[in-house]
């Protein structure tokens, strides 16, 4: 004969395995598929980035076509202009890929012995009076920066150091690898500022030709 108790105990184990079916039941007669888990996108941004040559310019983080890169860009020097013991020449630069990119600031120029050469007296100085400002170059599009060189016998012969240069070494705006040009000028070995023979103005559209 079962006790009570045993009666009791059975009852609530059969309770139990019916809930758990219950349950089950439920569980896979929902009629749902299980939710899409969301996905985030992050852009990782980095915190520091190499400097820039002397007399480079970094470009600014703008919407549109991204930077010419020196390997998409041919350069050339346009007609010179001489005016109160200077010569003011356009450095022209050219997009030969087959899409547009973008130029910004400006270009760092000094003299060198020659292509891959060591320097001659100092990189040009930044010439502020043209406002800088994105110029977008098509492809075969051209943008331009005027370059200004002192007459080098304006300035003492002891402190100048009148050498003969041959060789500009050119960074496009943002750029670490240089373009080279041949450009035959009298120019100061000196690096003091009292001596200083290149500046440059900023990136500019068109040629620059009058």
């Amino acid at each position: 004969m079962t006790s009570p108790a045993t009666a009791a105990r059975a009852a609530a184990a059969s309770a139990v395995l019916a809930c758990g079916g219950v349950l089950l039941a439920a569980c896979g007669s929902s009629g749902g598929s299980a939710t899409a888990p969301t996905t985030v996108t992050v852009t990782a941004t980095p915190s520091a980035s190499a400097p820039p040559p002397t007399g480079s310019s970094v470009s600014p983080h703008v919407a549109g076509p991204p930077e010419c890169a020196t390997s998409g860009l041919a350069v050339k020097l346009g007609a010179g202009n001489g005016a109160a013991g200077s010569t003011f020449i356009p450095i022209v630069f050219t997009n030969t890929t087959g899409s547009s990119c973008s130029m910004f600031g400006y270009p760092g120029v000094s003299f060198v012995t020659g292509q891959g050469g060591s320097q001659i007296g100092s990189a040009a100085m930044r010439d502020s009076t043209q406002p800088a400002r994105t110029i977008v170059l098509a492809a075969g599009g051209v943008a331009h920066a005027t370059l200004r060189v002192v007459q080098a016998l304006n300035f003492p012969t002891a402190a100048c150091k009148p050498v003969t240069a041959n060789t500009l070494k050119i960074f496009p705006p943002g750029q670490t690898d240089p373009l080279y040009i041949a450009f035959t000028a009298m120019t100061c070995a000196s690096t003091s500022p009292a001596e200083q023979v290149l500046f440059v103005q900023t990136i500019g559209s068109g040629t620059g030709a009058p």
